[in-house]
Formats: structure tokens, C-alpha cells, sequence
């Protein structure tokens, strides 16, 4: 039997949303270990006054085993 623990993990890009995913998923995996799988709850979006895109953001739900 698996014992698993979910983690919110916000992240951000200036690039696109799959980058600021893939930033959020090398930064869980330096912290946490057993890292399955993650879903993307929210996404967002940072402008300046001018309505341009300053920064791309995801809310991530990291999943990861704490016991197998």
C-alpha cells in the first residue's frame, strides 16, 4: 500500500504557461522526493499598464509518495 501527499506549488515564466510548468516541476523534484504526477488547477496571467504579458502563472497540484 502507497501512502501519497498532494503539494500546491505557484509558479511563473516570462516565456508561457508550460515553461512556468516546467520551472514549477524542477524546483518540486530539488524538494521533494517520489514526485508521480501534478495537475494544473489554475492559470493567470501578469500585465503591465499597457496590457502587455509580463509573466505567465500556474497553480500546480504536486503529487508525491511518502511511503510504498
Amino acid at each position: 500500500m502507497s501512502v501519497a501527499r498532494v503539494t500546491e506549488i505557484i509558479s511563473s515564466s516570462p516565456d508561457s504557461f508550460e515553461s512556468a510548468v516546467t520551472e514549477g516541476m524542477k524546483r518540486a523534484n530539488k524538494t521533494l522526493n517520489n514526485v508521480r504526477g501534478a495537475w494544473v488547477e489554475g492559470q493567470k496571467v501578469v500585465c503591465d499598464r499597457d496590457g502587455n504579458i509580463k509573466e505567465y502563472r500556474v497553480n500546480l497540484k504536486v503529487t508525491f509518495v511518502l511511503a510504498d
